[in-house]
């Protein structure tokens, strides 16, 4: 069962970053930006990090674009797509590259939403959460696009039954 993990807006944090990494030993890390953090931190090693509006240190790409056992991930930041006003920016890009599940940060607000057969995910924030207390991120697992669990969990680990959701993408 392929697993994914997505985190964002940690904003200078490595300890959490390793922490999360060690925690979940997932084959596939992605950072959706805000890291604070350059290319060379060990704590990013083999994780899929995009550039934020607050990574001025860094290297990295504005989007990533990878496919894992048959669903294909859009990672960005969300700033260059407008997040904070709406998502329409984020689709327009997402329909262009044909993916399934779009991940981004940027607003530090945990939540979901599945439009026309696409999964929109915002892991929240791992340092400044906003519209909740719990700094969290996400765990994707799916045998089939019929079966998509998400779990949100706190830097702790432990799992926010309020925003997890298993969905179907068909």
């Amino acid at each position: 069962m392929p697993k994914v993990v997505i985190m964002s807006d940690s904003h200078g944090l490595t300890k959490e970053i390793a922490m999360i990494r060690e925690r979940e030993n997932a084959p596939y890390i992605f950072h959706c930006g805000d890291s604070e953090l350059n290319e060379r931190a060990k704590e990013l090693e083999g994780v899929f990090t995009v550039s934020g509006n607050c990574d001025l240190y860094g290297e990295f790409p504005n989007e990533i674009i990878k496919e894992i056992n048959g669903l294909t991930f859009l990672v960005v930041h969300g700033h260059l797509h407008n997040v904070k006003m709406n998502l329409l920016n984020l689709s327009y890009r997402a329909d262009e590259v044909n993916a399934d599940i779009i991940c981004f940060g940027h607003s530090h607000i945990a939540g979901l939403e599945k439009v026309s057969g696409k999964l929109f995910l915002n892991p929240g924030s791992i340092r400044l959460p906003r519209m909740r207390t719990e700094k969290t991120y996400c765990v994707l697992e799916w045998e089939e696009r019929d079966r998509i669990a998400v779990m949100y969990r706190t830097v702790e680990g432990k799992i926010v039954e309020e925003l997890s959701y298993t969905t179907a993408l068909d």
